[in-house]
């Protein structure tokens, strides 16, 4: 009876272990590639709990999660001859379980090395402007260029980024002078449409005052003033007395032309008393004899 209980007890515990040793759990982001005798068989597991024969049966798991594969930096020479190192990185994820198992050994050591040689080809064929300034376009190329052979692994290219591109300390150098170039270039364009619209403008002055003289004198009276005001020394400027019969002139022709104004217009000398009294305030004290002998002077 003893035996009979010994024996029950230990193949109770051998089936046991054997139930235990073909339990497999599948979690969410995973599928399940079940070989019975080395071969296939059926679909992949969903997630969950599986069961498989012990010794006969092998289940593998596949990850079908996002998987970031960086891309060392690979050095070449672009289409203008740079040598430049550059690194990526790869966004890829399995979507055919069976393929990626059976069909590469590795597929993530293969994507991995897809990934350096096209690297290796897209800076060959690029400029280095390409590579600093068009980067997603690059990108996209790149992302062609590796899932060609992917698609066969049964492995799909979400994204790929170029990340650095490193220059030679020369290259660095000679594109800052290019750059600091470029800037003073910028400025001296600005500098010269600011003379240009200057020299229109001053273009379109001397017209007018070529038409209208008086414009002119009365222009220089005005500067006398505003120097005067600036300057804390004696002023000494001769007076010219064609000015004077300039402005008498121009006032009488005036007050003929405008018959209805004449009263409320100011003639040439109350404009000139005018503007000598605002002289005389801003150059300071000065004898009325000195200002006679200059006027007589001139």
């Amino acid at each position: 009876m003893g035996t009979v209980t010994f024996l029950l007890m230990t193949l109770t515990a051998l089936v046991a272990l054997w139930l235990g040793l073909g339990v497999r759990v599948v979690r969410q982001f995973e599928r399940g590639v079940l070989f019975r005798f080395g071969r296939v068989v059926g679909e992949p597991r969903e997630p969950g709990l599986r069961f498989i024969i012990p010794v006969v049966d092998h289940l593998e798991k596949v990850n079908l999660q996002i998987v970031t594969l960086p891309v060392p930096a690979q050095e070449g020479i672009t289409r203008d001859n740079v040598t430049v190192r550059v690194d990526a990185v790869v966004y890829f994820r399995v979507v055919e379980p069976i393929r990626a198992i059976v069909d590469v050994e590795h597929y993530r050591f293969a994507v991995e090395q897809v990934a350096q040689t096209s690297l290796r080809s897209i800076i060959g064929k690029s400029e280095l402007d390409d590579l600093l300034t068009n980067r997603e376009q690059l990108n996209q190329g790149l992302e062609l260029m590796i899932d060609s052979p992917a698609v066969g692994w049964g492995v799909h290219i979400d994204r790929v980024e170029i990340r650095n591109v490193e220059l030679p300390e020369q290259m660095k150098r000679s594109m800052s002078r290019q750059a600091e170039a470029e800037r003073e270039r910028r400025a001296r364009v600005i500098t010269a449409e600011g003379e240009y619209a200057a020299s229109h403008r001053l273009a379109e002055a001397a017209h007018v005052m070529a038409d209208t003289p008086s414009a002119l004198q009365l222009r220089l009276l005005e500067t006398v003033v505003e120097v005067a005001a600036e300057k804390n020394s004696t002023l000494v400027l001769p007076f010219p007395v064609e000015l004077l019969r300039f402005l008498e002139r121009g006032a009488s022709s005036a007050a003929s032309a405008e018959d209805g104004q004449a009263d409320e217009q100011r003639s040439s000398a109350e404009v000139v008393a005018e503007l000598t009294e605002k002289l005389t305030q801003q150059i300071g004290p000065r004898n009325d004899a000195d200002v006679r002998e200059e006027a007589t002077t001139s």
